[in-house]
């Protein structure tokens, strides 16, 4: 394994792969450069001088200005250099040509569903409607799972704290995502369970689930029973036997849609995990499926990339809103756009938000963006699309899932236990991450700046997803995990 890495040609630090020590001299383009002190792994050290507000240039484009004289060798991080964002900025469309290939075909073992939707899943989702059922919910499941057959592998409830005491845009966007987690296609069955005084009551909530399969989706209102547990137990009894009837069987992988995801992010996320999901991505959309990127706030200072990646100029104008619209939520909170990346993501080697968001965009591949959705729309096209949502992992994660995605790659260099609705697989950036947590990680990216590639990781992290499309439990799921979380922005009643 290299010591270091220069990732671009036109870059002017190198990222250190391992601990440089100082006084260690590195040939780089031909020439020796001595470590002017140590260098932590994940770290970037300076292979020419940088003049004060000069540019830091990594991944070929710029991360920040200097804050001092760099000097040759020196280490670059939070110290010497600082961000060159701005605030709101004016965006011309300038198309970046790709070329769209198509690959053969694969299959995957799912659920097919009567209304043409695929699950990777066959499970008995319990959804509140409001924070007050929380306990009873989570009952509801442990108690009902005792009753579990056939192709039905677990009933889960999914508590959160809100549904009642909310105002505008925060109760519709309760509204949107908990309408479309009973329509996702991972549960053969849902019972959507009401306290019965809430705003977001089952009545309210039944106009934004839409048309929906009475075999599939029943109601409880706790108020209205004279023992809410024993009822929903019945209730999903039934939901069982009907849910059980589905059988996996082999489906096309144009049908998968998967959400991309990183957090704990280090100097490792933007050259081994992230530009991995990037290829699958890129892979899977060959296929004719379909990959969500969110978290919204690490694109600033990566947006032109995929702006200019958009397949239309409509698209384009989507993609500056959905940029526009975050930065303007930042201002409207009194909130510095910037204040990224997080301590653990510094301590990591990550120094600025440009240096956070050109790793984080790298999970888009190179593909053409065929959608832009809000937060809480359901993808419609196939290809590659962006969602607004926060970095925030849970609140992502969950929005992902209601957006359609089937299974969530979330990369991580730093570990993280978290699940959400659907499959979370967690890809570790570094090969000491996947061996320490190996209860938590599900993929190992790390070896390709040791001893594997990226074609070969590619084919290997497909197959993997095929696997877990087709009933492979991942981690968070083999622990029992099942989290989700809903973008709260304005006031609390």
């Amino acid at each position: 394994m290299q010591d270091f890495l220069k990732i671009n040609d036109n870059d002017n630090v190198v990222v250190a792969l391992n601990t440089i020590s100082q006084g260690t001299v590195i040939s780089v383009d031909g020439r020796d450069v001595t470590a002017a002190e140590e260098i932590p792994a994940g770290h970037k050290m300076a292979i020419s001088d940088i003049p004060y507000g000069g540019e830091v240039i990594k991944y070929g484009y710029r991360i920040g200005n200097a804050k001092e004289n760099i000097k040759e060798g020196s280490w670059i991080h939070t110290h010497n250099v600082r961000t060159a964002l701005g605030d709101l900025l004016e965006y011309t469309y300038d198309p970046t040509p790709v070329e769209e290939v198509r690959t053969e075909d694969a299959t995957f073992m799912g659920f097919n569903r009567p209304n043409g939707k695929v699950g990777v899943r066959n499970e008995i989702w319990v959804i509140p409607t409001v924070g007050c059922v929380n306990n009873v919910a989570s009952a509801i499941a442990k108690k009902a799972n005792a009753f579990v057959k056939g192709s039905v592998e677990e009933v889960i409830a999914f508590p959160h704290p809100y549904g009642c005491s909310q105002m505008g845009d925060d109760q519709e966007h309760t509204r949107q995502i908990l309408a479309d987690l009973i329509n996702h296609p991972n549960a053969g069955g849902v019972l959507v369970l009401g306290l019965g005084c809430e705003n977001s009551n089952i009545d309210v909530l039944k106009p934004y689930i839409g048309d929906y399969d009475e075999k599939r989706v029943k109601f409880l209102v706790c108020q209205e029973s004279d023992n809410e547990i024993e009822d929903a137990v019945e209730i999903i009894k039934g939901l069982i036997d009907y849910a059980s009837g589905f059988q996996r069987e082999p489906i096309s992988v144009s049908k998968l849609v998967i959400g991309m995801k990183c957090g704990g992010s280090d100097g490792l996320s933007g050259i081994t995990a992230n530009p991995l999901v990037g290829r699958f991505s890129d892979l899977l959309i060959s296929k004719g499926g379909t990959t969500i990127l969110t978290e919204v706030p690490e694109m600033f200072g990566a947006e032109t990339i995929l702006m200019n990646r958009c397949a239309n100029e409509e698209l384009f104008h989507q993609t500056v809103d959905l940029i526009n619209d975050f930065k303007n939520y930042f201002k409207r909170h009194d909130q510095t756009i910037y204040e990224n990346p997080s301590p653990g993501n510094k301590k990591g080697g990550i120094s600025t938000l440009e240096d956070k968001s050109l790793g984080c965009t790298q999970k888009s591949g190179s593909a053409l963006v065929k959608g832009v959705l809000a937060y809480g729309e359901t993808v419609k096209t196939p290809g590659l699309n962006l969602l607004s949502a926060p970095g925030n992992d849970l609140v992502a994660a969950t929005a992902l899932a209601a957006a359609g995605a089937h299974i969530v790659l979330f990369t991580t260099g730093r570990g993280t236990p978290f699940a959400s609705p659907v499959p979370t697989v967690k890809i570790a950036t570094n090969s000491r991450l996947a061996g320490k947590k190996s209860n938590w990680i599900d993929f190992n990216a790390g070896v390709l700046v040791e001893d594997s590639n990226m074609a070969d990781e590619t084919k290997k992290l497909f197959d993997y997803v095929v696997e877990v499309a087709s009933g492979r439990q991942v981690c968070s799921e083999a622990a029992g995990f099942h989290d989700m979380a809903i973008f709260k922005q304005g006031v609390t009643l």
